[in-house]
């Protein structure tokens, strides 16, 4: 990752630290009127003496020790920086082919579907055909069955004409038949 900004060096932080008259300390205090867990921030305003006045014991071992401080906090804040950043691009980059899957999936769904489609539609047409061809089958069996008939009902007439014919014959002669028609 790009730096942002120009950092100070520890050298710049020694002269700005020894430049100031006035240091603040944060501390974090509890709001007490509620039961909340919102903290405050609280500063407090030391004023030091000039550093040429007074001299301390060990000045430059806090010098040094508030260098440190300073260089940990800022490795600290980066690394906490390039981890957030991290973890943004891997959430992003999840969310991203997660979003491609989805994708994926839905057009696959949907090609899928329109075969399945084109598939009922054919049977349907299918279904259609067959049930004409089986319906002109049921009406050709029809029409042979009332042949049939027509042509049963035909010679009943026919034998029944024959019968009356023979009987008002064997009326007119006065002889009864001789041979059994229905028997042969």
């Amino acid at each position: 990752m790009g730096q942002e900004g120009p950092h100070p060096t520890s050298s710049d932080v020694v002269a700005d630290v020894s430049r100031d008259d006035v240091v603040q300390e944060k501390a974090v205090v509890p709001q007490p009127e509620e039961d909340s867990k919102a903290l405050v921030l609280v500063q407090k305003l030391v004023e030091s003496e000039p550093a040429a006045e007074v001299k301390k014991p060990g000045g430059s071992s806090d010098r040094d020790a508030a260098i440190a401080r300073v260089e940990t906090e800022k490795r600290l804040s980066l690394i906490k920086a390039w981890e957030d950043s991290e973890k943004a691009k891997a959430e992003n980059k999840a969310q991203k082919k997660l979003s491609a899957i989805g994708a994926w999936e839905n057009s696959k769904k949907a090609s899928l579907e329109a075969e399945l489609k084109m598939i009922e539609e054919k049977l349907e047409k299918e279904k259609a055909e067959y049930v004409e061809k089986m319906k002109n089958k049921v009406a050709l069996i029809h029409k042979t069955a009332e042949e049939k008939r027509a042509t049963v009902v035909a010679k009943k007439r026919e034998g029944i004409l024959k019968a009356e014919e023979l009987a008002a014959k064997y009326r007119a002669k006065g002889a009864a038949p001789k041979k059994r028609l229905g028997l042969f």
